[in-house]
């Protein structure tokens, strides 16, 4: 599999289309983004952990029964995907209070959600990826109706799933934000699953160990992402 030309840029991983049509190949580069690429950092090695850490959770994932684009890892920063025609929304759900949901409603930082919170936010990082709703996804053409409830059972299968893995390795699946896309007239679950888009706490210290440590200047970040796929069972060149 060969890479032809580069077809997306993003913060921090950049697309490239192949000699197949079906497939891409996604890179992972060293760089760190935080408030809409505000704050921007090359980290040593987060390319290659983030892209063995992505490989490991759609792999288990597959093996739930969750259709992802995740075809095989190629070298230590690349890996090979299927080519998916992406809805411009992102999943998010909330199984404890912080962040964003703080700032807007009040909310205690550290408060358990139950039932977990599941919103929908527009990717559009001239607006700040807004949050939006159902409404909103439907009128302006996002997805359709089926689609929605789609993506919302999707997300919350992926919650039943690695909520507890990640507990079985001492941490608390916080948030995380998923992306979809449509491949052979199937919605399928696309872009990654790290640090970087997921928050995780240690169980007992709520020691942060995503990417609120770039964030928030707490040091230490590729340290903190290999801890955690170190208690996963991640092996990491």
């Amino acid at each position: 599999m060969n890479k032809t030309k580069e077809l997306y840029r993003g913060k921090s991983k950049t697309i490239y289309e192949t000699d197949t049509p079906d497939h891409f190949i996604m890179h992972y580069r060293d760089d760190a983004t935080a408030f809409n690429a505000l704050k921007h950092a090359s980290l040593a090695r987060k390319g290659l952990v983030n892209n063995h850490f992505n490989a490991f959770i759609m792999q288990q994932l597959q093996a739930a029964g969750i259709r992802n684009h995740f075809e095989q890892l190629l070298s230590e920063q690349e890996s090979l995907v299927k080519r998916l025609d992406m809805i411009p929304v992102e999943c998010v759900v909330r199984n404890v209070a912080t962040g964003s949901l703080c700032r807007r409603l009040g909310i205690e930082e550290g408060l358990a959600l139950e039932p977990p919170i599941f919103e929908f936010f527009y990717k559009d990082d001239s607006l700040n990826d807004p949050m939006i709703n159902e409404y909103h996804v439907v009128t302006f053409g996002y997805a359709s109706k089926e689609e929605i409830e789609a993506m919302k059972t999707l997300t919350f299968k992926v919650n039943q799933v690695l909520y507890p893995l990640f507990k079985r390795a001492g941490f608390i699946l916080v948030d995380y934000k998923l992306e979809f896309g449509r491949c052979d007239g199937q919605l399928i679950l696309g872009d990654e699953f790290t640090p970087d888009g997921c928050r995780l706490w240690d169980e007992e210290s709520r020691e942060k160990f995503d990417k609120d440590r770039f964030r928030q200047d707490l040091g230490d970040v590729i340290e903190a992402y290999e801890v955690v796929a170190k208690r996963l069972g991640i092996d990491l060149p």
